[in-house]
């Protein structure tokens, strides 16, 4: 009877300890959540929103042109940015009139139709170094991103990862695009 009580008690650590161990690969490795600050990622993501960060993607494969990633802002690393990624490595980006253009081609997509208004501080054209990405908000006019010396382009590796699901609030729980 006492020897079934302690191996008893010891599958119970066992499988308390299996699953401590599982809950911390999962969250390091594979996916986290992350809370949207802001709304430099409207209409996309929109101040509130809690979305999951795919962690594990950017282990097998490198991020690409308009993947919404999440990374850590440089004067307060506890703080994430979420944004889109919209240059890679090699790419040159340009800013005039207003509008975006890489490899001299006018950045299309649904949230570069008005003028960019908000310039930053960042000198155009520039061209994008070997695992370094140009990213903005969706909300040209109301975000700091790649613009600024205080963001810059972001290193690959200090990527946490890609946002691919919202889960907060319920009424607009999806996939993230």
């Amino acid at each position: 009877m006492k020897n079934s009580f302690w191996r008893g008690v010891a599958d119970w650590l066992v499988s308390l300890g299996l699953a401590v161990l599982l809950f911390f690969v999962i969250r390091n490795f594979v996916f986290r959540t992350a809370h949207v600050d802001g709304n430099s990622m409207t209409p996309t993501l929109e101040h509130g929103d809690m979305v999951v960060l795919n962690r594990f993607v950017y282990l097998i494969s490198s991020p690409g042109a308009g993947d919404i990633v999440a990374f850590p802002f440089n004067e307060n690393p506890s703080e994430h940015y979420i944004k889109r990624v919209v240059a890679v490595p090699g790419d040159t980006v340009d800013l005039v009139d207003g509008f975006f253009w890489i490899n001299d081609e006018l950045l299309d997509d649904e949230f570069s139709a008005a003028p960019t208004i908000v310039l930053g501080d960042v000198s155009f054209p520039i061209t994008i170094e070997d695992n370094h990405f140009f990213v903005l908000g969706d909300n040209r006019n109301g975000s700091q991103d790649s613009r600024a010396s205080s963001v810059g382009t972001i290193y690959a590796r200090d990527m946490v990862g890609r946002a691919s699901l919202r889960i907060w609030p319920i009424s607009r729980v999806g996939r993230v695009n």
